[in-house]
């Protein structure tokens, strides 16, 4: 006890000395010679973690009851496996990374050693027992797609068309797509995915592109960015994924629909984080993850505490597992040696989800070297996990003193080359020999699109989309109208659309449709067909301006649909839908996606409208992106006449002119003539603010001055940029609680104009919305309690650094706060050095901990210690 008490003073005291007069570099490299100095492995009582047997292995599992693990495959047969997937036949796939960190330098990396496999189970007992080598000499495999004679595959950043032409099940030909498939390199950051969703696109995370067969051409289309390592989607076809430090996140809306207006960033809808839980539960000390020398990444017996390796969130689709499974997500977290379950809810157009058993892990594992790196399913509807099976996880480029110290100390860097592929299923659960679907004719695999779990659906569709047999048109066109299986339903449509034989009379049956899915899907397939075809587009702007839109799905979907109309029908249904719900956030994105270079008609019309007399907060913020767009939009015309309105004592004046200055443009607008109410400062602007409204515009006898884009200000240039991004992401994120003007909302929310909190210590201010804070505070010398606001300000962790580096830009150089920008570093860093905390900050507990641990300076005392 008297040793574990000294090392705790000497290391905290050495702490704070180090991080008060040393850069981030150099603490982490002497905080690392000072752990091992202090066997600090063995003070946490970490226990030997040797190579275990794929028997072995299996008897250290804890797992979710009822259910049980089987072993599917194992090395040798399988080595470094990353992804496995089963094709239409009942094999298995298995792409091989066998160039991963070899040893702890990353030694043969680059050398052609990945492979790709393929396992057939011959007797049917669910025990693969037979293996090809598919194809070799690969570098660094990653992803791979089955497709019709071959697969797509990701390997040395490109991405290459494998084919097998004699039907061996072996690559003969291997035909380069893409050569820039993957702008990076390194493992952890490298395009990844090849994912077949719904629309019979194949998505990627860390990627910007998808690819499609049109006319037997493979076609590349940008997309919007997503996640880090692994891809799947929900039954409607809606993409999710993650990041190591967050376990889902999601669209909320289908690809490429929230970034079509140029003059709009959208806030919500994509990237949308599923829940704040980073909390995990190993069964095991797991000291050999990479920042295990920072306080909180590890609790007192060894264990990781959250979320640093989540990866492969894989959405269930099956019915194998019991009911309660259906829907679920399930995250592998390699460093934890587990994998975490997340029931998923819908909350309107909005999704969350949540672990179901707080403490206990749906898998778990007491074996260190158990990684579970990809989650897939197959014929039978069990869960099948890929696990690496090695001591080393981390990449060579971020290695870590202390993780390499660990990893040689603890014999963990060898051996390599193993690999174990498991499948999960209830207990006492008898395995059917899978009847192949490769010979299946077309109408045996229509009646597959109504079967009840996903994968075979899915497989149905690429299939029939493959045989091109357009025959089989009536046949989907009665499933659609005559199954009760919405799901089926609704892939028979995109069925239809891959095969290019959409009927518009069908379509626009169906916008009818009761099951809210087939109706949104027929809307949006119509809008490809009205895009093309004038008449289609007539009837097609008819039916929409008198398609009940009540509901909010429906209305979304109209909102991102509308973008294929002409103008006057498009701001009629846009003015409908915005005043109805003008307080959904995602809606409103919807409408500015689809609104590029009509923002101003609209604008016109809600400002003459009898219903947009009055402001309110939601009004507010949808006038605001009208005029921010109009500024982007630069048209001289459109901008005067904003200047009328803000001339005119508007009820919106501040509105409008928030708009105007925040929107972020290249170049200064050129006016033919001085606004007189700049030159006069009608608005009584204080001299910050009209600095930046001038430095917007150019008139004859006044420039822009381009070395100074904002004098009066703390911000200038880039900082400029993410202070304009800011406002926009303040308006979804925080105004509900702090108003559009920053000064707060009864019952919700304190003021931030002027508030210490946020023009004090930045790191303060960042780990207050990584984390949220709980209880009273005080802020101005005035004390905040339930109910004046909330007892619990949420955090807001699933936003990325840079999403919260530029709110807090914002709020720290608005409203007359003058404090400078908010650096992502600093919230990067901020969010390493606190990895471990999952529960909101009291306010004496944040004061302790940044005047303790970051900054000796500062008191640990009071909320309003900070000036």
């Amino acid at each position: 006890m008297f040793l574990l008490l000294y090392r705790f003073l000497l290391l905290n005291a050495f702490n704070r000395w180090l991080k008060y007069y040393c850069n981030s570099l150099i603490y982490f490299l002497l905080l690392t010679l000072v752990l091992n100095a202090c066997n600090f492995n063995k003070a946490n009582g970490n226990d030997p973690s040797p190579a275990n047997s794929p028997k072995e292995e299996k008897s250290t599992f804890q797992l979710d009851d009822g259910l049980e693990i089987q072993l599917v495959a194992s090395e040798p047969m399988i080595q470094d496996p990353v992804v496995s997937i089963f094709d239409e036949a009942g094999r298995l796939w298995v792409v091989e990374m066998r160039g991963f960190m070899n040893d702890v330098k990353g030694t043969g990396e680059n050398l052609k050693t990945g492979r790709v496999s393929i396992l057939e189970d011959t007797d049917g007992d669910g025990i693969m027992d037979k293996s090809h080598v598919y194809i070799d000499s690969l570098v660094m495999p990653r992803s791979l797609a089955i497709i019709k004679g071959g697969a797509l595959l990701a390997e040395n950043k490109s991405l290459w068309l494998t084919e097998d032409l004699d039907g061996d099940l072996v690559a003969d030909r291997k035909t380069l797509l893409d050569s820039s498939y993957a702008k990076n390199g390194l493992p952890e950051h490298s395009d990844n995915g090849l994912w077949r969703n719904i629309d019979n696109w194949y998505y990627n995370a860390k990627s910007v592109f998808r690819y499609k067969l049109v006319n037997e051409k493979w076609i590349r289309d940008s997309t919007e960015f997503r996640g880090q390592w692994g891809i799947s989607n929900d039954n409607e076809g809606r993409l999710i994924y993650n990041y190591n430090w967050s376990q889902i996140h999601g669209d909320l809306v289908p690809p490429n629909y929230l970034s079509r207006n140029k003059n709009h960033k959208p806030t919500v809808g994509i990237d949308y984080g599923y829940t704040l839980e980073r909390r995990i539960y190993p069964i095991r000390a797991t000291p050999a993850v990479n920042r295990g020398y920072i306080p909180g990444t590890l609790d007192s017996s060894g264990k990781l505490l959250e979320f640093t390796a989540a990866c492969s969130p894989f959405y269930y689709r099956e019915q194998t597992l019991p009911k309660d499974y259906y829907g679920n997500v399930f995250v592998c977290e390699p460093s934890g040696n587990l994998i975490k379950r997340n029931m998923v809810e819908k909350n309107g157009l909005l999704v969350s989800a949540h672990d179901p058993h707080p403490g206990k892990e749906f898998l778990a594992s007491t074996d260190e070297r158990f990684r579970p790196v990809y989650i897939s399913t197959g014929p039978d509807g069990a869960l099948y996990v890929t696990d690496m099976y090695r001591g080393l996880i981390q990449h060579g480029a971020y290695i870590t003193p202390y993780l390499k110290g660990q990893t040689i100390n603890r014999n963990l860097e060898l051996p390599v080359h193993c690999g174990r592929i498991w499948r999960i299923t209830p207990k006492g659960w008898k395995n059917k020999k899978f009847q192949s679907l490769e010979t299946a004719s077309s109408d045996e695999l229509v009646n597959k699109l109504t079967n009840e779990n996903g994968w075979i659906r899915d497989i149905a569709q690429r299939l029939i989309i493959q045989k091109n047999d357009l025959s089989i048109k009536e046949s989907l066109q009665s499933l659609i109208f005559h199954s009760s299986n919405p799901w089926g339903r609704l892939q028979a449509l995109w069925t239809l659309e891959g095969l290019h034989i959409l009927d518009p009379d069908l379509l626009f049956k169906l916008i009818h449709d009761p099951v809210p899915v087939i109706k949104n899907a027929s809307i949006r397939l119509l809008e490809s067909l009205a895009q093309n075809d004038t008449l289609i587009r007539a009837k097609y702007s008819k039916e929409l301006m008198t398609l009940d839109a009540s509901a909010p799905e429906t209305a979304l979907q109209i909102s991102l649909s509308i973008a294929v109309l002409n103008s006057p029908a498009k701001i009629i249904i846009a003015k409908s839908i915005i005043t109805k719900f003008s307080g959904n956030s995602l809606i409103r994105d919807a409408l500015m996606s689809s609104l590029q270079n009509d923002e101003y008609q609209l604008l016109i019309k809600l400002l003459e409208s009898e219903d947009w007399k009055k402001n309110s907060p939601e009004n507010e913020i949808f006038i605001e992106l009208l005029a921010s767009a109009i500024m982007k939009n630069g048209k001289p015309a459109e901008i005067t006449y904003l200047f009328k309105w803000l001339g005119k004592n508007s009820p919106w004046n501040t509105t409008i002119l928030n708009g105007i200055i925040t929107s972020d443009i290249s170049n200064p607008v050129k006016l033919q003539s001085a606004p007189g109410f700049i030159l006069r400062n009608d608005l009584k602007l204080d001299p910050a603010k009209l600095a930046m409204l001038k430095n917007k515009f150019e008139w004859p006898g006044h420039r822009v001055d381009n070395s100074n884009k904002n004098p009066g200000s703390a911000l200038s240039g880039t900082d400029l940029k993410s202070w304009s991004s800011g406002r926009q992401l303040f308006l979804s994120s925080c105004a509900g609680c702090h108003g559009n003007d920053g000064k707060g909302v009864p019952r919700f929310g304190p003021s931030l104009v002027a508030s210490e909190w946020v023009i004090g210590d930045k790191k303060r201010l960042a780990l207050l919305l990584l984390h949220g804070m709980e209880g009273p505070i005080m802020v101005n010398n005035k004390l905040y309690d339930a109910p004046e606001i909330l007892p619990v300000m949420p955090s807001h962790s699933t936003l990325g650094d840079d999403d919260i580096a530029d709110i807090l830009t914002y709020i720290r150089n608005e409203w007359t706060n003058s404090a400078g920008p908010m650096e992502r570093r600093t919230v990067g860093m901020t969010r390493v050095l606190t990895q471990g905390r999952v529960m909101p900050w009291t306010e004496k507990e944040l004061n302790k901990f940044i005047a303790d641990t970051i900054d000796p300076k500062l008191p640990s005392n009071t909320g309003n210690s900070v000036k």
